[in-house]
């Protein structure tokens, strides 16, 4: 945390003289100077704001959901979706039913998106815009690769950092 603190401290203070210069040629300098350290502390801490988020392995076990469809309460119908979408996510290949899960819930999140979608004051909420995005993406893998076989690692995290910010948002009614 020392170090984070040191490096970031060198950074603002390498910013702090690139808009004090006299001449054209320091003036240039300065800006590589504090464009190389600001690309710098964008690669060596690219998640120092986002919290970090724990993905869990690929399972076989679960519960085929019985209820599938809208209520037509936004609420209701978001969480609902959202906890479909993190059970797809964390399939492994050869999981029981698998195929009639997918079709299930593209089915459910194209429902949902057009429905909703028409309603500006909830196509406007966060909670909306980020479950949009989730749908895409693993709708996205549906159509691409099919129903059989599971989203790849780097997708799976993605995903449940957008269902972690959708479960905040919907549970500050955003």
């Amino acid at each position: 945390m020392k170090t984070t603190q040191l490096l970031l401290v060198a950074a603002m203070a390498s910013t702090a003289g690139a808009f004090s210069v006299s001449n054209e040629q320091c003036a240039r300098r300065q800006f590589l100077q504090t464009a190389s350290t600001a690309a710098a502390a964008t690669v060596l801490f690219p998640t120092m704001a986002s919290a970090e988020i724990t993905v869990p392995e690929q399972s076989k076990d679960y519960e085929f959901p019985t209820e599938w469809g809208l209520t037509y309460t936004y609420e209701t119908d978001a969480a609902r979706v959202r906890t479909h979408m993190v059970t797809a996510t964390g399939l492994a290949k050869g999981s029981e039913r698998m195929e009639d899960f997918g079709k299930n819930l593209k089915k459910e999140m194209i429902d949902f998106v057009s429905y909703y979608r028409r309603f500006p004051q909830v196509a406007g909420k966060p909670s909306f815009s980020t479950l949009y995005t989730s749908i895409n993406v693993l709708a996205g893998h549906y159509t691409s690769y099919g129903y059989k076989y599971p989203l790849p690692e780097k997708r799976r995290k993605r995903l449940y950092q957008e269902y972690s910010e959708i479960d905040k948002s919907l549970k500050r009614s955003r």
